[in-house]
């Protein structure tokens, strides 16, 4: 095989390769040997085909996969030998004219053709040592606990039925029938019957409830609703509508004690159980969005620590990726760049930040694991792999099948699990200083998450 570079641009590369013809029988000659125990063939006997004949009906078959190896296998060996990494797939260019390609199907003439990549470029880390970071972090309080229990006993409290003449009542539960109409046509989605609403509770669209208190068991009503601006069905939003409303029982709530046997109710051995519980939960919330917080500084320093040349097609692909996301988003929501105070111009300006961003941090993430020598465990890939089972009952074979036979897929699942062993590696170099704060401002999503 001959390699001539004919480009070095900055990270883009091409090279001219050519297989001679020696080399291309030598390796049909191979392939045809190991077909030759194998083929059965009438009026010959097993490992007794000709390789003349052999050749003759399955000769271009045989060079089509021949040609598809060697293009595989000389990719690596060239990338190999120049000691460089592609950042995707090489591009293959074969050569057009059909004589070429005829001679070379008959193993008549050179293997000549092109590949076109663009290297990922060299890196060099920063001293990660060097960092130096904030965690927010929240302590659980009795209060909070307290609350989450009142909360949780009141979604579980009795209802007793108040009879046929009763008034609804703040804090009852109205069975009610509904139709909602725009325009004076009734919408999508917009009727039930025997619809059980807890009155207070903002199950509804803002005003529903308010407007079914004080109506009695078997009384209808008319009023109108004007659904809120950013309700997610578009044909809704801001829009006034009309609703015409029975209530057909209505149900007082019963008291509810917070004791041993309520927390028996929940599958706990008794009240102490149940508030371990609630507290264990907090603070796994707590501590997952504290290290979501300290894994966007991190990478945020590490952005900001480095600076090297991205290989143009993945920033163009990533980009491509979010733009599309952002557009169908619009789309759905019926927005424009107006409605989100910015023009396409920007917009794609800041699409493009986002995106190199993401291709610099990949890149970093990336050669710190080799580096360093992160591994994934099997056993951590299929703890993913269950977890997605748990979200699919009754279609877990389905899943295991999708992954054994999509590589692609299983190694999306093996992203994930990659970088967050590297940032884990990293913070454990990194300085990292604890700071309390409120629920409320660890748990605000920032503007550049949003």
């Amino acid at each position: 095989m001959e390699v001539v570079e004919k480009l070095a641009d900055g990270l883009k590369r091409e090279v001219s390769v050519n297989v001679p013809l020696d080399e291309l029988k030598s390796q049909r000659d191979a392939k045809v040997d190991e077909l030759k125990d194998k083929v059965q063939l009438k009026g010959f006997r097993p490992g007794k085909v000709p390789k003349s004949h052999i050749l003759k009906m399955y000769g271009p078959s045989i060079m089509q996969e021949l040609i598809g190896d060697i293009l595989n296998k000389n990719a690596q060996k060239i990338l190999s030998d120049r000691d460089e990494k592609s950042a995707f797939e090489p591009k293959i260019d074969l050569p057009e004219e059909e004589e070429k390609i005829k001679k070379v199907l008959s193993c008549e003439g050179d293997l000549e053709y092109t590949m076109s990549y663009e290297v990922i470029p060299t890196i060099d880390i920063m001293d990660l040592k060097s960092i130096s970071i904030t965690r927010p972090v929240v302590e659980v309080d009795e209060e909070e606990v307290e609350k989450a229990i009142q909360d949780m006993a009141s979604q579980n409290k009795s209802y007793d039925d108040k009879g046929d003449d009763a008034v609804a009542e703040d804090g009852d539960k109205a069975t009610i029938n509904f139709l909602g109409k725009l325009d004076g046509e009734p919408f999508e989605g917009g009727a039930a019957d025997g619809t059980d609403l807890v009155l207070g509770a903002g199950q509804f669209i803002p005003g529903f409830e308010d407007n079914v208190v004080g109506m009695k068991v078997g009384e209808s009503k008319t009023f109108p609703i004007t659904f809120p601006e950013d309700y997610p069905a578009p044909n809704l939003a801001g829009k006034e509508t009309t609703f015409d409303v029975k209530v057909t029982a209505v149900a007082a709530p019963g008291e509810v004690e917070i004791n041993d046997e309520l927390a028996k109710s929940m599958g706990m051995e008794d009240l102490a159980a149940l508030r371990e519980a609630f507290t264990g939960r907090f603070k796994e919330n707590y501590a997952q969005a504290s290290r979501q917080k300290a894994k966007r500084k991190l990478l945020d320093a590490l952005n900001e620590g480095h600076d090297f040349e991205l290989p143009p097609t993945l920033v163009e692909q990533e980009f491509n990726s979010i733009w599309d996301q952002m557009q169908k988003e619009m789309e759905k929501g019926g927005e424009s760049f107006e409605d989100a105070g910015t023009t396409e111009e920007k917009a794609r300006e800041e699409y493009q930040t986002i995106a190199q961003r993401r291709v610099r941090l990949g890149l970093l993430i990336s050669e710190i694991g080799s580096e360093n020598d992160v591994k994934i465990e099997e056993t951590e890939v299929q703890r993913a792999v269950q977890q997605q089972m748990m979200q699919m009952p009754g279609r877990e074979q389905e899943l295991i099948n999708f992954y054994r036979e999509n590589p692609n897929a299983l190694a999306q699942l093996r992203a994930p699990i990659f970088e967050d062993k590297v940032v884990d590696f990293i913070l454990e170099l990194a300085t990292v200083t604890d700071e309390t704060v409120t629920k409320e401002e660890l748990l605000k999503q920032d503007e550049e998450d949003a």
